[in-house]
Protein backbone atom coordinates (compact mmCIF):
# COMPACT_ATOMS: atom_id res chain seq x y z
CA UNK A 1 0.00 0.00 0.00
CA UNK A 2 1.29 3.37 -1.00
CA UNK A 3 0.25 6.35 1.37
CA UNK A 4 1.62 9.53 2.69
CA UNK A 5 1.88 10.18 6.29
CA UNK A 6 4.15 12.28 9.02
CA UNK A 7 7.28 10.20 10.76
CA UNK A 8 8.98 11.35 13.63
CA UNK A 9 12.16 11.04 11.89
CA UNK A 10 14.43 12.74 14.97
CA UNK A 11 13.63 14.57 17.94
CA UNK A 12 10.63 17.05 16.94
CA UNK A 13 11.51 16.60 13.55
CA UNK A 14 8.24 15.47 11.46
CA UNK A 15 9.15 14.36 7.79
CA UNK A 16 5.58 14.43 5.43
CA UNK A 17 7.14 11.22 3.83
CA UNK A 18 5.62 9.01 1.24
CA UNK A 19 5.47 5.61 2.28
CA UNK A 20 4.75 1.82 1.79
CA UNK A 21 2.76 0.03 4.42
CA UNK A 22 2.81 3.37 6.46
CA UNK A 23 6.89 3.25 6.97
CA UNK A 24 10.41 3.64 5.79
CA UNK A 25 11.97 1.71 4.52
CA UNK A 26 9.21 -0.79 3.24
CA UNK A 27 8.53 -4.21 4.47
CA UNK A 28 11.61 -6.31 3.95
CA UNK A 29 10.18 -8.84 0.96
CA UNK A 30 11.94 -12.40 1.45
CA UNK A 31 11.11 -15.29 -0.47
CA UNK A 32 13.51 -18.30 -1.87
CA UNK A 33 15.03 -18.63 -5.43
CA UNK A 34 12.13 -19.86 -7.83
CA UNK A 35 9.56 -19.28 -5.85
CA UNK A 36 5.94 -17.43 -7.76
CA UNK A 37 5.34 -14.10 -6.10
CA UNK A 38 1.90 -11.71 -6.78
CA UNK A 39 2.46 -8.57 -4.51
CA UNK A 40 -0.39 -6.22 -4.64
CA UNK A 41 -0.01 -2.06 -4.66
CA UNK A 42 -2.71 -0.31 -3.92
CA UNK A 43 -2.30 3.05 -4.24
CA UNK A 44 -4.14 5.54 -1.48
CA UNK A 45 -1.98 8.48 -2.25
CA UNK A 46 -2.44 11.82 -4.14
CA UNK A 47 0.44 10.83 -6.49
CA UNK A 48 0.55 8.21 -9.43
CA UNK A 49 3.53 5.29 -7.58
CA UNK A 50 4.46 2.21 -9.02
CA UNK A 51 7.02 -0.84 -7.53
CA UNK A 52 10.55 -1.24 -9.83
CA UNK A 53 11.87 -4.71 -8.52
CA UNK A 54 15.75 -5.11 -8.76
CA UNK A 55 15.98 -8.61 -10.45
CA UNK A 56 14.71 -10.64 -13.56
CA UNK A 57 11.23 -10.65 -14.49
CA UNK A 58 9.75 -9.68 -17.69
CA UNK A 59 9.00 -5.77 -18.99
CA UNK A 60 5.45 -6.35 -18.23
CA UNK A 61 6.45 -5.94 -14.27
CA UNK A 62 8.80 -3.60 -14.49
CA UNK A 63 7.49 -1.00 -13.08
CA UNK A 64 8.12 2.39 -15.69
CA UNK A 65 5.87 4.66 -16.76
CA UNK A 66 4.20 3.76 -20.50
CA UNK A 67 4.99 -0.22 -20.47
CA UNK A 68 3.21 -3.11 -19.12
CA UNK A 69 1.13 -2.37 -15.81
CA UNK A 70 2.72 1.23 -16.17
CA UNK A 71 1.71 3.54 -13.80
CA UNK A 72 -0.63 3.14 -10.30
CA UNK A 73 -2.69 6.03 -10.28
CA UNK A 74 -4.53 7.59 -6.79
CA UNK A 75 -7.23 4.94 -6.22
CA UNK A 76 -5.72 2.21 -8.31
CA UNK A 77 -4.10 -1.11 -7.39
CA UNK A 78 -2.14 -3.53 -9.77
CA UNK A 79 -0.70 -7.12 -9.43
CA UNK A 80 3.24 -7.50 -9.98
CA UNK A 81 3.38 -11.31 -10.67
CA UNK A 82 6.66 -12.89 -11.29
CA UNK A 83 9.64 -15.81 -10.33
CA UNK A 84 12.05 -14.77 -7.42
CA UNK A 85 15.64 -15.17 -9.38
CA UNK A 86 18.25 -14.77 -8.97
CA UNK A 87 19.25 -15.25 -5.70
CA UNK A 88 20.72 -12.24 -3.64
CA UNK A 89 20.12 -9.54 -1.89
CA UNK A 90 18.26 -6.66 -3.93
CA UNK A 91 15.72 -3.78 -3.17
CA UNK A 92 12.31 -2.25 -4.61
CA UNK A 93 11.08 1.72 -5.29
CA UNK A 94 9.17 3.54 -6.77
CA UNK A 95 10.36 4.67 -10.36
CA UNK A 96 7.68 7.56 -11.14
CA UNK A 97 9.33 10.59 -11.93
CA UNK A 98 11.05 12.84 -10.76
CA UNK A 99 12.44 9.77 -9.18
CA UNK A 100 14.81 11.33 -6.95
CA UNK A 101 11.93 13.16 -4.83
CA UNK A 102 9.98 9.09 -5.19
CA UNK A 103 12.52 7.86 -3.34
CA UNK A 104 13.88 10.67 -0.83
CA UNK A 105 10.24 10.57 0.48
CA UNK A 106 10.67 6.99 1.75
CA UNK A 107 9.71 4.72 -1.18
CA UNK A 108 11.90 1.71 -1.11
CA UNK A 109 12.98 -1.63 0.70
CA UNK A 110 15.06 -4.84 0.71
CA UNK A 111 14.10 -7.32 -2.03
CA UNK A 112 16.05 -10.89 -0.39
CA UNK A 113 15.92 -13.98 -2.15
CA UNK A 114 17.18 -17.22 -0.79
CA UNK A 115 19.12 -19.21 -2.38
CA UNK A 116 17.77 -23.07 -2.86
CA UNK A 117 20.32 -24.44 -0.41
CA UNK A 118 20.34 -22.17 2.88
CA UNK A 119 22.92 -20.14 4.02
CA UNK A 120 24.62 -21.11 7.58
CA UNK A 121 22.15 -20.26 10.14
CA UNK A 122 23.66 -16.58 11.56
CA UNK A 123 21.56 -13.58 13.35
CA UNK A 124 20.46 -11.48 10.89
CA UNK A 125 19.33 -7.82 10.21
CA UNK A 126 18.51 -5.69 7.23
CA UNK A 127 20.58 -2.44 7.27
CA UNK A 128 19.02 -0.09 4.98
CA UNK A 129 21.33 2.98 4.31
CA UNK A 130 19.20 6.31 4.16
CA UNK A 131 18.78 10.10 4.83
CA UNK A 132 16.31 13.00 5.12
CA UNK A 133 16.19 16.22 3.35
CA UNK A 134 14.02 18.07 5.93
CA UNK A 135 14.12 21.71 4.16
CA UNK A 136 13.49 20.02 1.11
CA UNK A 137 16.71 21.49 -0.51
CA UNK A 138 18.01 18.74 -2.36
CA UNK A 139 20.77 17.43 0.53
CA UNK A 140 20.56 15.84 3.14
CA UNK A 141 19.98 17.15 7.05
CA UNK A 142 19.71 13.77 8.98
CA UNK A 143 21.46 10.06 7.85
CA UNK A 144 20.56 7.08 9.14
CA UNK A 145 20.39 3.36 8.79
CA UNK A 146 16.69 1.89 9.51
CA UNK A 147 15.47 5.46 9.42
CA UNK A 148 16.22 6.82 12.65
CA UNK A 149 19.23 8.46 12.96
CA UNK A 150 21.43 7.14 15.95
CA UNK A 151 18.72 4.69 16.57
CA UNK A 152 21.82 2.06 17.43
CA UNK A 153 23.44 4.26 19.76
CA UNK A 154 20.85 4.01 22.48
CA UNK A 155 19.69 0.44 21.32
CA UNK A 156 23.05 -1.61 20.49
CA UNK A 157 22.75 -4.15 18.01
CA UNK A 158 23.22 -7.72 20.24
CA UNK A 159 25.15 -10.54 19.33
CA UNK A 160 27.00 -12.86 20.41
CA UNK A 161 30.76 -13.90 20.46
CA UNK A 162 31.46 -16.42 18.80
CA UNK A 163 28.48 -16.62 16.84
CA UNK A 164 27.82 -16.04 13.28
CA UNK A 165 26.39 -12.03 12.14
CA UNK A 166 24.83 -11.56 8.95
CA UNK A 167 24.25 -8.52 7.62
CA UNK A 168 22.22 -7.32 4.79
CA UNK A 169 23.13 -3.87 3.48
CA UNK A 170 21.28 -1.80 0.97
CA UNK A 171 22.15 1.72 -0.32
CA UNK A 172 19.37 4.41 -1.04
CA UNK A 173 20.62 7.18 -0.13
CA UNK A 174 19.27 9.71 -2.48
CA UNK A 175 20.98 13.66 -3.28
CA UNK A 176 24.72 12.25 -2.11
CA UNK A 177 26.75 10.17 -4.40
CA UNK A 178 28.00 7.37 -2.36
CA UNK A 179 27.49 5.75 1.12
CA UNK A 180 29.63 3.23 3.23
CA UNK A 181 29.84 0.85 6.13
CA UNK A 182 32.69 0.68 8.72
CA UNK A 183 32.74 -1.81 11.60
CA UNK A 184 35.30 -1.19 14.60
CA UNK A 185 37.56 -4.43 16.28
CA UNK A 186 36.82 -6.43 13.40
CA UNK A 187 36.60 -7.74 9.52
CA UNK A 188 33.69 -9.10 7.41
CA UNK A 189 33.42 -11.13 4.64
CA UNK A 190 32.09 -9.32 1.63
CA UNK A 191 29.34 -10.81 -1.17
CA UNK A 192 28.26 -7.83 -3.21
CA UNK A 193 24.45 -8.08 -4.36
CA UNK A 194 24.83 -11.43 -2.49
CA UNK A 195 24.55 -13.42 -5.76
CA UNK A 196 27.40 -15.74 -5.39
CA UNK A 197 28.52 -17.93 -2.09
CA UNK A 198 31.71 -17.03 -2.09
CA UNK A 199 32.61 -13.73 -0.64
CA UNK A 200 34.77 -11.36 -2.56
CA UNK A 201 36.66 -9.06 -0.25
CA UNK A 202 37.83 -9.82 3.49
CA UNK A 203 37.36 -6.08 4.37
CA UNK A 204 36.48 -3.55 7.24
CA UNK A 205 34.64 -1.39 5.27
CA UNK A 206 32.59 -0.63 2.05
CA UNK A 207 31.54 1.84 -0.36
CA UNK A 208 28.02 2.03 -2.32
CA UNK A 209 26.28 3.75 -4.66
CA UNK A 210 22.88 4.04 -4.75
CA UNK A 211 21.05 0.85 -5.35
CA UNK A 212 24.36 -0.42 -4.83
CA UNK A 213 23.70 -3.78 -1.96
CA UNK A 214 26.09 -6.89 -0.23
CA UNK A 215 26.01 -9.19 2.76
CA UNK A 216 28.34 -8.99 4.83
CA UNK A 217 29.62 -12.14 7.82
CA UNK A 218 31.43 -11.58 10.66
CA UNK A 219 32.49 -12.87 13.86
CA UNK A 220 33.11 -11.49 16.95
CA UNK A 221 35.69 -13.25 19.51
CA UNK A 222 35.64 -10.04 21.94
CA UNK A 223 32.43 -8.77 23.92
CA UNK A 224 32.17 -5.22 24.43
CA UNK A 225 30.76 -2.25 22.39
CA UNK A 226 31.67 -2.10 18.79
CA UNK A 227 30.76 1.15 17.21
CA UNK A 228 30.05 0.87 13.61
CA UNK A 229 28.81 3.89 10.85
CA UNK A 230 29.67 5.76 7.52
CA UNK A 231 33.26 6.43 6.85
CA UNK A 232 31.75 9.71 5.75
CA UNK A 233 32.39 12.12 8.77
CA UNK A 234 29.15 14.27 7.84
CA UNK A 235 27.06 11.41 7.74
CA UNK A 236 27.97 9.51 10.74
CA UNK A 237 27.56 12.86 12.87
CA UNK A 238 23.97 13.92 11.36
CA UNK A 239 23.17 10.48 12.22
CA UNK A 240 24.65 7.65 10.63
CA UNK A 241 26.44 5.44 13.53
CA UNK A 242 25.29 2.87 15.95
CA UNK A 243 26.72 -0.17 18.36
CA UNK A 244 27.19 -3.83 18.17
CA UNK A 245 27.00 -4.38 21.86
CA UNK A 246 28.97 -8.15 21.83
CA UNK A 247 27.92 -10.52 25.01
CA UNK A 248 29.44 -13.94 26.37
CA UNK A 249 26.82 -16.69 25.53
CA UNK A 250 27.01 -19.34 28.34
CA UNK A 251 28.51 -21.99 25.92
CA UNK A 252 31.23 -19.38 24.45
CA UNK A 253 34.42 -18.40 25.55
CA UNK A 254 35.68 -14.78 24.94
CA UNK A 255 37.93 -11.93 25.69
CA UNK A 256 37.06 -9.06 26.84
CA UNK A 257 37.71 -5.83 24.74
CA UNK A 258 40.38 -3.95 26.33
Amino acid sequence: MARERPIEVAPGVTFPAWTYNDRIPGPTLRATEGDRLRITLINHSAHAHTIHFHGLHAAEVDGVAGIGLGLVQPGERTVYEFDAEPFGLHLYHCHVTPLASHIAKGLYGAFLIDPKEARAEADELVMVMNGFDTDFDRSNELYAVNTIPFAYMGEPVKVTAGELVRIYLVNVLEYDLVNSFHVHGNFFDWYPTGTSLRPAEYTDTVMLCQGQRGILEMTFSRQGRFMFHAHQSEFAELGWMGFFEVGCGASTACERSR
